[in-house]
């Protein structure tokens, strides 16, 4: 059985290379890969592939980077003979006459628990939204977004630290393994596979990420702050500014309650005051309070609780741990950020 793949950001590049090495094994074939056209980065603006199309052309693969699925699309398809098309993150509705190019029809994998979180941002949601766990869904390929019907389901934990790099690392291996078995059962069963139809009742939709949308607010929560850095990890990466307005990018960080807080630093001379209720209480939002030498982390005052930096990074300058990052901050400690 030929398929082709549809896919482009770096969670696809990472599906693709597991169904590239088991197609042997399992008896099918990449007959060629679908992904966006490459885009101008860099300080020349160098045209760069996808990283799904730079695997496929470092692997010899057939690469299609069509600015639209139009008519001349399906036509440089066509010939490749492909049964079904297997999609992760390409970012286009197939059309009817797209979709009939594959008599095994199509799949795509999502990750979420389908219907919820429909949409190219689910796992940034689902760590937005507090859930404990993120499901890992293979679905029909449908006219509409993310509507097809469920053919596998499985999920994964998301705890305190789980970035969104890390979970759609994690989604894409352990969707690969789920694709392979659609692929094995539709190849012995010699048609379409059925599946579930979704339940039309919980539909919800996610939304595209912007710069903007991950500055911090540091009169929302330690809470909903740390829930952001974790979902905006590694892009487009939550950030703020100093005092000076320079950037400050936060990379990793996580909630301290004040009671902890002070019981953690009283046995600092240094600190020792400085938690107390009522001095607390007259620090403006994103006063940076004190680095804590036994967590390792930088006390940032928020709406509620406070903010335990532990990674962050200066306009260029490396990613550094919080320790390493107070070794050449003078000053940083008592200044307020925004």
């Amino acid at each position: 059985m030929k398929i082709l793949y549809a896919g482009s950001p770096e969670a696809a590049r990472i599906t693709l290379e597991l169904l590239y090495e088991n197609q042997n094994t399992t008896g099918f074939e990449i007959a060629g890969v679908l992904s966006n056209p490459p885009t101008a980065k860099g300080r020349h603006k160098t045209p760069t592939p996808t990283p799904v199309a730079a695997f496929a052309q470092e692997k010899g693969l057939p690469v299609f980077t069509p600015d639209h699925l139009d008519a001349l699309a399906r036509e440089q398809i066509a010939p490749l003979g492909a049964d079904m098309l297997v999609c992760f993150a390409y970012g286009h509705i197939f059309g009817p006459k797209f979709l009939e190019l594959f008599p095994m029809g199509g799949i795509n994998l999502h990750p979420s628990f389908l219907p919820k979180y429909r949409g190219c941002t689910p796992v940034q949601q689902a760590i937005l939204e507090g859930d404990e766990l993120l499901g890992i869904s293979i679905q029909t390929l449908s006219l509409k977004m993310d509507a097809g019907d469920i053919l596998k389901q499985d999920f994964v934990q998301i705890t305190e630290s789980a970035t969104a790099g890390y979970l759609l690392e994690y989604s894409a291996k352990a969707g690969a393994k789920m694709i392979l078995d659609v692929i094995k059962e539709s190849a012995a069963a010699g048609e379409r596979i059925k599946g579930k139809p979704q339940n039309k009742e919980n539909i919800t939709y996610t939304y595209t990420i912007t710069k903007d949308m991950a500055k911090i607010n540091w009169s929302e929560s330690a809470e909903v702050i740390s829930r952001k850095i974790r979902a905006y990890n590694p892009d487009p990466c939550c950030w703020c500014l100093e005092e000076n307005d320079s950037p400050l990018k936060i990379l990793e960080a996580g909630e301290v309650f004040l009671a902890d807080a002070q019981e953690i630093l009283a046995e600092d001379p240094a600190y020792n005051k400085l938690l107390a209720d009522e001095v607390y209480k007259g620090f403006p939002y994103g006063k940076v309070l004190a680095y804590n030498k036994k967590t390792g982390g930088i006390y940032v005052k928020t709406g509620y609780g406070i903010l335990n930096i532990t990674k962050l990074q200066r306009q260029g300058k490396n990613i550094m741990p919080a320790k390493d990052f107070m070794n050449g901050a003078k000053n940083f400690i008592g200044s307020v950020l925004k």
